[in-house]
């Protein structure tokens, strides 16, 4: 006798960020653990982009002229940067704010990230700049760090250049922003999981586990 098994459902993850915000990296790291204690449910993840400095000049700026921008002075920052580090232990991150010397326009890199998810690599493309931008202290908004990091996770590095040195979707990039503010969201990380189900910041796992089980129970009604 043949049994018909039913077909699970996708449960679709919305998560807007920025790469060049610590948070949402603690945030990337929490959902992607929480995923994988979680088999039982099948999901995809759309990255959307925001842009915290949307006036950043494309070529980026000095890290020291970012932090007096930004902060008001170095010991502040240095105290908030003490304090994420702290939190990124927790979750396998060795954070290096001292090896960053510039802070980039993060526009292009999102667009690195619809170029990976188009050969459905998005996940790692997001984890993979990350890395590089707060690990390494690499200028994510430089092309030539953008196409190495496509070639390092098997992507055609010669067309990742082609894409980057073109404008596909950065108007999409931009309307994504205005998108998310439209939407009320002021802030990153923030996760809409399901139909409209959205929590913001770089919760816990057991929170996110808690709005996956919320989302997934509400799609099956």
């Amino acid at each position: 006798m043949n049994v018909i098994v039913p077909v699970r459902a996708r449960l679709g993850i919305e998560v807007v960020h920025d790469l060049v915000c610590p948070w949402c990296y603690l945030g990337e790291r929490r959902l992607m653990r929480t995923l994988r204690r979680r088999a039982d449910l099948l999901t995809d993840i759309t990255w959307r982009p925001f842009l915290l400095n949307p006036d950043m000049p494309r070529a980026g700026m000095a890290r020291a002229d970012y932090v007096i921008r930004k902060f008001g002075g170095e010991e502040r920052a240095r105290r908030l940067y003490a304090s994420i580090t702290e939190i990124g232990k927790a979750e396998g991150i060795g954070f290096r704010f001292d090896l960053i010397r510039r802070t980039p326009s993060s526009v292009d890199a999102h667009r690195m990230v619809f170029f990976a998810a188009g050969f459905g690599m998005a996940n790692e493309m997001v984890e993979a700049l990350f890395a590089a931008y707060f690990t390494e202290g690499r200028d994510i908004g430089d092309i030539g760090v953008l196409v190495e990091t496509a070639a390092m996770l098997g992507l055609d590095g010669a067309e990742a250049q082609r894409y980057l040195l073109g404008d596909g979707e950065t108007d999409v990039v931009h309307a994504e922003n205005l998108r998310a503010h439209r939407l009320g969201i002021n802030g990153v990380p923030c996760f809409v999981i399901g139909d409209g189900h959205a929590i913001a910041g770089a919760q816990e796992c057991e929170v996110i586990e808690r709005l996956l089980d919320v989302a997934a129970v509400d799609g099956a009604l």
